[in-house]
């Protein structure tokens, strides 16, 4: 998300007669950021791997949308599913997770030994739940936890990934989000389906944080950790926006990179927040694969701008009932460390946990690390 502060700075009004948009001044490309999708790739052994790669995943996915399609009666059915429900099957696996990225691992990340694995030393039935709900950031959608749900998954976890209303493959056009409880509806109707009794580990990323946040303050009994990973933890009465312009000024890469929709017209607030696709890799993958990269190149939609203006109603009977937990991102250009620490001392949560070197999108950058955290929050208990 970055400094959102800047959409309420004053604006000169422009009437175009094509799609309006609007973007702040942009002083010129950051220094040794480049269009990576211009360039030819050259023919060595590695790109020609990175290719398979690419294809190989676009096969996949290929066929798991035509297997929906055949499901559903006809080719001509959309594909418009608000949740990716998955779930493991039940079986027992010696095979050891591994992370989807076949990228060299850098020493912040490296491969997990036995010894280090989940199926090592977590009794999975003596769990609290075992089952996660994954809640993606501002653009992203349930996409984005490939690598996090595999691992999880081959874990013997139960993992539920959300597309968030207008996200991902979510149907709904961002610029008619007009409320808060309207985006995260995918979240709130699917916790309140879960059986009773049932409990379950909410995973909050970016602008999601304060998606759980809503969550938690309907649905404290069916929640049993929350886990804020580069989150927006707000207090009482607080809007993601308020929160942002903590850091007023300090994240120029933010300001560049932002491009106002006006769906309304340019004589009415913003209907949504896009991102410069030139800038993405500086902003939030600047420790992430490249095909990783490319893949939300093409798959990250407008962030819409009601919800991030919306302040929460947050008590300490129901949202303070719940345990929670934050996961730092030390490498941050989107959400600056010193963002993170000063909402971890307005609200302090019951564990602060830190990822070194990881980026604004750790499940990209250190899925191994950030599995690890994963598991190791699930464990800890509730006495």
């Amino acid at each position: 998300m970055g400094n959102l502060c800047t959409c309420l700075a004053p604006k000169t009004t422009v009437k175009r007669k094509q799609r309006p948009t609007k973007r702040l001044p942009n002083p010129g490309p950051v220094a040794n950021s480049s269009n990576r999708w211009s360039r030819i790739r050259s023919g060595s052994r590695k790109d020609k791997l990175d290719d398979a790669m690419l294809q190989e995943q676009a096969l996949a996915a290929a066929i798991l949308f035509r297997q929906h399609q055949q499901q559903n009666g006809g080719a001509g059915l959309p594909f418009d599913r608000s949740t990716s429900l998955r779930y493991s099957n039940g079986s027992k696996k010696t095979q050891l997770p591994r992370s989807s990225s076949s990228r060299a691992r850098s020493l912040t990340d490296p491969l997990l030994q036995p010894h280090q694995l989940v199926n090592r030393d977590v009794k999975l039935d003596d769990l609290e739940t075992n089952h996660f709900i994954l809640v993606h950031g501002g653009g992203f959608g349930a996409w984005c936890w490939y690598k996090s749900i595999a691992l999880l998954e081959e874990g013997g976890f139960r993992v539920t990934a959300i597309d968030l209303t207008g996200s991902g493959i979510h149907s709904f056009d961002t610029n008619g989000i007009t409320s808060l409880s309207q985006y995260v509806k995918p979240l709130t109707d699917f916790l309140e389906k879960l059986a009773d009794g049932e409990k379950v580990i909410l995973a909050g990323h970016d602008f999601g944080g304060a998606c759980i946040s809503y969550a938690m303050e309907l649905f404290p009994f069916k929640i049993s950790k929350a886990i804020f990973i580069a989150a927006a933890m707000l207090i009482n009465g607080q809007s993601t926006l308020e929160m942002f312009s903590q850091q007023t000024g300090s994240n120029d890469l933010m300001r560049q990179a932002q491009i106002f929709l006006y769906a309304n017209g340019n004589d009415h607030p913003p209907t949504a927040i896009d991102l410069d696709k030139s800038l993405l890799k500086e902003l939030l993958f600047n420790q992430s694969p490249a095909k990783d990269i490319a893949l939300a190149s093409v798959s990250m939609r407008p962030i819409p701008f009601a919800p991030v203006l919306e302040k929460l109603s947050l008590s300490d009977l129901k949202y303070g009932s719940v345990r929670r937990y934050y996961i730092e991102t030390q490498e941050d250009n989107a959400m600056p460390i010193s963002l993170q620490e000063s909402m971890i001392n307005s609200s302090p949560p019951k564990q602060v946990f830190r990822l070194k070197g990881a980026d604004h999108s750790p499940f990209f950058s250190k899925p191994q690390a950030l599995h690890k955290l994963l598991v190791e929050i699930s464990k800890i208990s509730s006495t």
